[in-house]
């Protein structure tokens, strides 16, 4: 999860749903219009439905898209390019029963910006919501946690490393979801240190902000040519 650090957006946010199972459906649809500040402006049971909407009224708009991988048709995979193609101020959501380690990397490099574990509790979606509708990017904290481990197995044994140490333990803590300040007491660093390594980091991977910067940590481009 990446928290901004001065989250100034409040106004209404629309939201976007693509899942195949009315109950699970109809309960994010309940619970998220209650806060006042989440508006569901169109909901769909699978990425066919989903365009076919959108066709039909163009005016449709979304600020983010909660999206399921495992759906009739074409798959949440599948459609992240598509969907983006088509409305490229999108930030797209995850929300899925699959944890596998290979199908979140392909999900986060095909352009989505967050990936929740069905098991997260519906306050922790509408908080990652919030986080991506204003700029940041959310992952739940054991899917992370199970990325870095296989990023740091799979990439363990080659040698041409464009981060330090310490630059890569600042950026796993970015994955993780910690602000500068908790980033500082976590390695025993200053907000102010933890600030100069994330901008060596941007200049190390030649990227503008954290979104890209952990995109192309999950990528297989960080570490090196394989």
């Amino acid at each position: 999860m990446i928290p901004l650090e001065n989250p100034t957006n409040t106004s209404q946010i629309k939201l976007g749903i693509i899942e195949d199972d009315k109950v699970i459906q109809t309960n994010l649809m309940r619970y998220l219009e209650l806060s006042g500040q989440i508006k569901i402006s169109v909901s769909a049971f699978s990425v066919e439905e989903y365009f076919s909407k959108i066709q039909e009224n163009p005016t449709i708009q979304s600020d983010v898209l909660l999206l399921d991988i495992g759906l009739p048709g074409m798959s949440g995979l599948e459609a992240i390019e598509p969907i983006l193609k088509q409305n490229e101020g999108l930030s797209i959501i995850i929300l899925t029963t699959f944890e596998d380690e290979s199908m979140i990397l392909k999900a986060m490099c095909s352009g989505a910006v967050a990936y929740i574990s069905k098991k997260t509790s519906l306050k922790k979606i509408e908080e990652a919501i919030r986080i991506v509708a204003n700029g940041g990017s959310y992952m739940s904290p054991n899917i992370a946690r199970d990325i870095f481990n296989y990023m740091v197995k799979s990439k363990e044994n080659t040698s041409d490393k464009l981060l330090s140490k310490r630059q890569k333990e600042v950026l796993e803590k970015l994955v993780e979801g910690l602000s500068y300040t908790q980033i500082g007491k976590a390695l025993f660093i200053s907000p102010e240190t933890v600030r100069t390594h994330i901008k060596n980091i941007y200049k190390a991977l030649h990227v503008n902000n954290k979104v890209e910067a952990i995109k192309k940590y999950l990528s297989s481009d960080l570490y090196g040519s394989k």
